[in-house]
């Protein structure tokens, strides 16, 4: 084959999770599908603690689940953390708090943020833009329950993968656009933005590679509900991307989604891109059997550092926690 492909770890990760995954058409049962696919929350590493609570959703929508880390515990009283808002993938279908539970632990531990991740509401019961508009709600939530979360409502990161990211991307669209506070970074990881399944790396990437054009195809399907997509449920369609929060974008050189990543980025005044070679849509999970995934770990948390000024919580004047929940908030 010419052209990029797969390291052979890669491949034998990629290979297996194929062999396990449904195939999605007519009559799929999503329910089934989601059941199959849940898993307990990782619990590692370690932090000060985990909180389950809701918050309000967008209006008429019911209360959004998140899920809330706290770092660590100080020796001492300090300034307000910064505080990474979180958005799983799942093809705006699948997933949830659990499944995306042990990238929001090693992103709180790595980064000495706060990290709360969104339970937003999913295809095909709730079509867009009910995922984006729980997101944005999240998002207004935040900043004006940093105080109560003792964070900095000027230091908030928005993140997700895949429909996540897309989602991350989209709340610094609709910020700007509203004039209100705007996320302080957005990191994005091998996001899901436009619907128009043209590109290259579609075309190369899209069958084999464990993410397939066919699933994205139905997955978009989902979640558009038959309506036409526009730029807040699609932030590649977007006319102006001026004004946007600095970004990282980490994508996947074998991706069927890789190229519309990249084209985003360009349109960005201030984006970096982390390509990780050999790797497949989703490999960022898999820190314990590829060395890109763990490389990538450690870019994206030591960027979100560097863009919100968060201190290292390896340094002095901090101390791990080793409580798996904690109390509910005020």
């Amino acid at each position: 084959m010419n052209g990029p492909s797969l390291t052979p770890a890669a491949r034998a990760v990629a290979d297996a999770l194929t062999a396990g995954f449904p195939v999605f058409g007519p009559g799929t049962d999503i329910a089934a599908v989601r059941r199959s696919m849940a898993r307990p929350p990782a619990r590692t590493p370690a932090l000060a603690s985990v909180t389950d609570r809701t918050i309000p959703g967008p209006a008429g929508a019911p209360p959004l689940p998140v899920r809330i880390y706290r770092p660590y515990e100080r020796a001492e009283p300090g300034p307000p953390l910064p505080l990474v808002l979180f958005f799983h993938g799942g093809g705006f279908v699948l997933c949830g708090l659990d499944s995306h539970d042990g990238l929001c632990r090693l992103l709180a531990a790595g980064t000495g943020a706060v990290v709360v991740s969104v339970d937003y509401r999913l295809a095909p019961e709730h079509p867009a833009p009910a995922a984006v508009r729980d997101a944005h709600a999240a998002f207004r939530w935040a900043v004006r329950n940093a105080a109560f979360l003792g964070c900095d409502p000027a230091r908030i990161a928005v993140a997700g993968d895949s429909s996540g990211g897309n989602l991350a991307a989209s709340v610094c669209l609709t910020a700007r656009d509203r004039g209100g506070p705007r996320p302080a970074a957005q990191l994005l990881v091998y996001p899901a933005l436009d619907p128009r399944p043209d590109s290259e790396s579609m075309r190369a990437f899209g069958e084999g590679y464990f993410l397939t054009a066919a699933a994205m195809r139905w997955y978009w399907e989902q979640y558009l509900g038959g309506t036409e997509p526009t730029a807040e449920v699609a932030p590649a369609l977007a006319e102006d991307t001026g004004g946007l929060p600095p970004a990282l974008l980490v994508e996947a050189e074998c991706d069927p989604l890789r190229d519309e990543g990249r084209a985003y980025a360009a349109r960005l005044d201030r984006a970096e891109v982390h390509c990780a070679r050999g790797m497949f849509h989703g490999f960022i999970d898999f820190a314990d059997q590829l060395p890109e995934a763990a490389e990538a770990q450690q870019r994206a948390v030591s960027w979100l550092r560097e863009q919100l000024g968060a201190r290292d919580p390896r340094t002095p004047g901090t101390r791990a926690g080793t409580r798996g929940d904690g109390a509910p908030l005020s």
